[in-house]
């Protein structure tokens, strides 16, 4: 399939899943070239999710992409419209069912699934990073998932503030998972939907070097393009942010799954999330997208010369901080609800 600009509205051919929205950089620079994917999620169906993330993966690799960028939530699913029957004092049989189902379709980090998804890293010679939602014990975390090209999983980043009723289905990340990665094509991390409004998580991850800031959300409105216009200005980095596109037709049929807040009787080919997939430069040069016209791949090549030429002009973690007046401290280790004192002993006995 023919590359297409962003503001082509052309018949594409048959060939693979979705069209790319390529916009091209200097190419006498050293660069890298990056998708966002905006697809939607196969609903309670992780197997088949993971067997269309491959499909995506590889037709991003097909267009020469190095680093590939999928939304939020992609494994597992964003339960968009549902409120897992809560009310303050009350939570129904049918809403603990929804959740049993929705913790059946999260993934153990480590785990098969992880597992399959650096065998795809590597087999497609990209980087990755992952929006899923991971299962540990039965708390669930909204989370990125970080692979090298070689096919190794570095680590993860946990949603350190969920949003509103996402706060009654997921757990809270803490201080330990979030890193910056420094890899041959840059510094990578990620931000997921609007913890990226923190200012204090933005300046932890600027003081980390990062310099590739990936965003996954959930966000389709408009003004969520002036959040990521903000930060690839504020960070001198380069923002990739991906969301889904998805219809109604992509979550189970009602009675199985409602849509809470709308219309009962949703048709099947109404846009419940209509993506606005983004790439932007560090100088707030809008590289690739918004697509606001179904599922894509978005592509762009990063001209990496963008980052020290952002620098010179605004280093907030540098030439244009102030730390004798304004400070941040990270608390960046693992917190943990339970401590046994005894654990550093297991290996010497027979102790259970």
């Amino acid at each position: 399939m023919a590359l297409i600009p962003t503001n082509s509205h052309s018949q594409v051919n048959e060939g693979p899943m979705f069209a790319e929205v390529d916009m091209g950089a200097d190419s006498s620079a050293t660069s890298i070239r990056a998708t966002v994917v905006q697809a939607s999620t196969i609903f309670y169906d992780t197997p088949a999710t993971l067997d269309k993330a491959e499909r995506l993966l590889a037709e991003a690799a097909s267009y020469g992409s190095q680093l590939v960028v999928f939304p939020e939530a992609f494994i597992g699913g964003y339960p968009r419209g549902s409120n897992f029957g809560v009310t303050v004092g009350n939570r129904t049989a049918k809403g603990k069912e929804d959740f049993r189902k929705y913790h059946a379709a999260a993934i153990d980090v480590p785990g098969p699934e992880v597992d399959r998804l650096a065998a795809m890293a590597g087999k497609y010679k990209v980087y990755l990073v992952m929006g899923v939602i991971e299962r540990d014990g039965y708390t669930l975390y909204c989370t990125v998932l970080f692979f090298d090209s070689q096919g190794r999983y570095l680590g993860k980043h946990r949603k350190v503030m969920p949003t509103a009723l996402e706060r009654v289905i997921w757990g809270f990340g803490d201080g330990s998972t979030i890193p910056v990665f420094e890899t041959p094509i840059g510094k990578i991390g990620a931000a997921i939907c609007w913890e990226n409004k923190m200012p204090l998580l933005r300046m932890a991850m600027y003081a980390k070097g990062i310099e590739i800031y990936c965003a996954p959300t959930a966000d389709s409105r408009d003004v969520w393009q002036a959040s990521m216009t903000h930060i690839a200005l504020e960070g001198g980095c380069f923002v990739l942010s991906a969301n889904q596109f998805c219809q109604r037709k992509d979550y189970p049929p009602p009675p199985e799954y409602l849509f809470l807040g709308t219309e009962e009787d949703l048709p099947p080919d109404s846009v419940v999330c209509a993506g606005g997939s983004v790439i932007i430069s560090p100088s707030g040069t809008v590289l690739a997208g918004p697509n606001y016209e179904g599922e894509a791949l978005i592509s762009a090549d990063l001209d990496l010369g963008e980052i020290a030429r952002a620098k010179f002009d605004f280093d907030v973690v540098g030439h244009y901080s102030r730390p004798e007046v304004l400070s941040l401290v990270v608390r960046d280790h693992p917190t943990r609800p339970v401590t046994f004192t005894s654990e550093s002993e297991k290996g010497e006995g027979t102790q259970k």
